[in-house]
């Protein structure tokens, strides 16, 4: 295939909107008549908005792109001083331990040994929500990884999510501006029910797969340490004899996936805004700590050229049934900073960090990160000297000629201060130790061109709905009809449907209604036609892939004076041998007094504790107890809102008449389970491995 840039003159049609097409499907928007042409700052007119400057249309990223240096470098300099993008984080310390040696792959240090271990700092975070924003969002999540090598700083910066919105790192600022707050208003933050994203989504054909993750469950995770984390991109593995595998980094939590509902996260949000953030601390506090498998995706160059969708392509993924991730370690938080600046907000994550024997691939999006990530550490921390921050600093031995600069902790000692030198001082390169890039032989024009291999913005996205089961795939169809009915404009609506009729008839009939549309609009027109062969990939579902055990989950437990005590000591033992956690919510903050007599402390009262904090509730109170508590609402509520959240409830028998207040007593199901005695804990118990009971789901809820 010649590789000259075509001409923009295939016409698509957004709807209402006249594009014209590039060679990888992606859409342009084109000056015409009285339109205004796009340029850079210093006046100079713009080609093309939608890739940036590469060899050939699968090639590097050129680094005279002085169109894409500028885009991105304008947008990493847009705030101070937190983050443009994760701004709102949170981390903690553990170490990474090798199972077996990979010398076979790579000559990356920490993969040498079985048992090695290497410190690392993690930092989970949102994408789209400022600073202050709340832990649940539906967002993308970042899953940061700086692993602290003997031979220099590796940082796996990746996401909950294994594909991105965009093809091409020249449009992230556009993808940002466009969640982020509209310009004109400041609101609304930390969301993308609005209608500058979904426009931005509408014709932007490329984000239709990242679309059906991001208004999936994955989207609104109950904690950091049920989610998954990917490196997003193809990397090289590269071995001592310059042999590269490609390879996908996969962190599998220990504790299987979980997360909640969209009416359950929006309280949570009410109830804690700091929901993820109190869960991880405690977790670690406790000596809980959270653990991920690292699993790799291993391929050569047949197999690349083989399969069915481009490698280098950061919106579509490998499907494990196809190549199945191996494990070759652990991660493991075992610590808390003991400064949330120093560390957490100061720490720098770059993609370009790596060590001798990881490399990088020609993904145009991986390409950009690299080039993006130190601009905007320079800019949010302040000068280039940051790397002198502990946090940042590597935990090997080191040395440079680099000097001076804003807060400069360290600079070179003695006479020397360049190489090469007379004075035998000072370090010196090495052919052998140091890192080699893979020497992949690159040709073609230098074009502004996307490939057609990423021209497929459809089928992987097909394949993602059908691999959820019928519960999941509700939320997503529930999720696109919220988000659109914020949309204020209906044709972006529209527009939006168009794309799903490209996925799923029947996705974009169930969204099409919730919308009130009046008629379908026609499918968008597709640059290549989805592909219904994909098979169903059960490892994309959460809930096939639940835990079913109840350990790291928490267990609500509402008392009132006079409760059963050998009942509740019998759960609490019950819970603390599922290593699971509780907490007793009180009427009062001070607690309640057993039937024998015995006090136990509230963990919560019931206005601060309510039912969407935990996993699963039990209702114990007594007779006398229940007089009052039934005067409370929020005890109603605490009941409905487990019930409608398709949570497991146990319950004594005193609590019956709450569930009538509640509005639940004709529906109870096999979900809601009666403790008559100690001895109907253990089968309760039993049940909260399954942590939701979904059969519920469709009495409780309309569509």
């Amino acid at each position: 295939m010649s590789e000259t840039p075509k001409k923009l003159t295939d016409e698509a049609t957004m709807h209402d909107q006249k594009l014209r097409r590039g060679n990888g499907g992606e859409l342009h928007q084109v000056a015409e008549g009285t339109t205004p042409i796009l340029t850079t700052a210093q006046g100079g007119p713009v080609a093309d908005d939608q890739n940036s400057l590469k060899i050939g249309a699968r090639g590097p990223t050129v680094l005279e792109d002085f169109h894409f240096r500028e885009k991105i470098f304008h947008f990493d300099h847009e705030r101070i001083p937190e983050r443009v993008v994760h701004a709102r984080g949170y981390g903690a310390h553990g170490f990474f331990e090798t199972y077996e040696s990979l010398a076979k792959y790579t000559r990356a240090d920490l993969f040498q040994k079985a048992g090695q271990r290497t410190p690392a700092f993690v930092r989970f975070s949102t994408v789209a929500g400022n600073k202050g924003s709340f832990d649940l969002a539906r967002d993308v999540r970042g899953f940061a990884v700086k692993l602290y090598t003997q031979e220099g700083n590796w940082d796996l910066v990746g996401n909950n999510i294994p594909v991105f919105f965009i093809q091409d790192a020249i449009k992230f600022p556009d993808i940002i501006h466009a969640v982020k707050q509209e310009p004109d208003r400041a609101f609304p933050q930390a969301q993308s029910a609005h209608d500058n994203f979904w426009d931005f989504i509408s014709l932007t054909p490329e984000s239709m797969h990242m679309i059906m993750w991001v208004m999936s469950d994955r989207a609104i995770p109950r904690s950091f340490r049920f989610m998954e984390g990917f490196g997003v991109h193809t990397f090289r593995f590269v071995n001592n004899q310059d042999e590269s595998t490609f390879v996908k980094f996969h962190w599998k939590p220990k504790l299987g996936l979980q997360s909640v509902g969209w009416n359950e996260a929006v309280k949570i949000n009410g109830a804690d805004p700091d929901f993820h953030r109190r869960d991880l601390w405690e977790s670690i506090k406790s000596g809980a700590f959270p653990e991920w498998e690292l699993q790799v995706q291993l391929f050569d160059q047949e197999f690349a050229d083989n399969f069915d969708f481009d490698i280098l392509d950061a919106t579509k993924i490998i499907p494990e049934e196809i190549l199945p991730p191996i494990p070759v370690g652990r991660l493991v938080l075992d610590r808390m900073p003991d400064n949330f600046f120093a560390e957490t907000e100061q720490v720098a994550f770059m993609t370009q960090n790596v060590p001798p024997g990881i490399d990088f691939s020609n993904d145009p999006l991986l390409q950009g990160r690299n080039f993006s990530y130190l601009d905007t550490q320079l800019k949010r921390l302040g000068g280039p000297n940051f790397t002198h921050i502990p946090i940042n600093a590597p935990k090997c031995p080191f040395a440079n000629f680099q000097q001076d600069g804003h807060m400069a902790m360290r600079n070179p000692i003695g006479r020397v201060n360049y190489q090469p030198n007379s004075w035998g001082e000072g370090p010196r390169e090495s052919p052998d130790k140091g890192f080699r890039a893979f020497a992949d032989a690159e040709s073609g024009q230098k074009v502004r061109l996307r490939a057609e291999s990423f021209a497929d913005h459809y089928s992987q996205a097909r394949q993602f709905y059908i691999s959820q089961t019928l519960p999941e795939q509700k939320h997503i169809a529930a999720a696109l009809t919220f988000e659109l009915s914020k949309v204020k404009t209906p044709v972006i609506r529209e527009r939006v449907v168009s794309h799903l009729l490209n996925i799923d008839d029947t996705l974009a009939g169930k969204v099409a209604r919730g919308l009130g549309l009046k008629e379908l609009p026609s499918p968008a027109d597709a640059a290549v036609p989805t592909r219904h062969d994909l098979a169903p990939s059960p490892a994309l579902s959460i809930i096939k892939k639940g835990p079913q055990r109840f350990e790291g989950r928490k267990l609500g437990i509402l008392l009132t004076d006079g409760f059963d005590a050998k009942l509740v000591l019998t759960l609490q033992k019950a819970l603390l041998a599922e290593k699971a956690t509780f907490e007793i919510i009180t009427p009062t903050i001070g607690g309640a007094q057993a039937s024998d007599g015995s006090f136990v402390e509230g963990h919560q009262m019931i206005d601060g504790g309510p039912s969407v904090l935990y996993d699963a509730v039990a209702v114990l109170p007594s007779e006398s107890g229940m007089i009052d508590l039934l005067k409370e609402s929020t005890a109603r509520d605490f009941v409905a809102d487990a019930f409608a959240h398709c949570k497991f409830i146990a319950y004594t028998a005193a609590a019956l008449p709450l569930f009538e207040k509640a509005g639940i007593f004709e529906g109870l199901d096999e979900g809601v389970i009666l403790l008559a005695a100690p001895k109907d804990v253990a089968s309760f118990i039993e049940l909260l491995g399954n942590l939701r009971i979904w059969s519920r789901e469709p009495n409780v809820k309309m569509k």
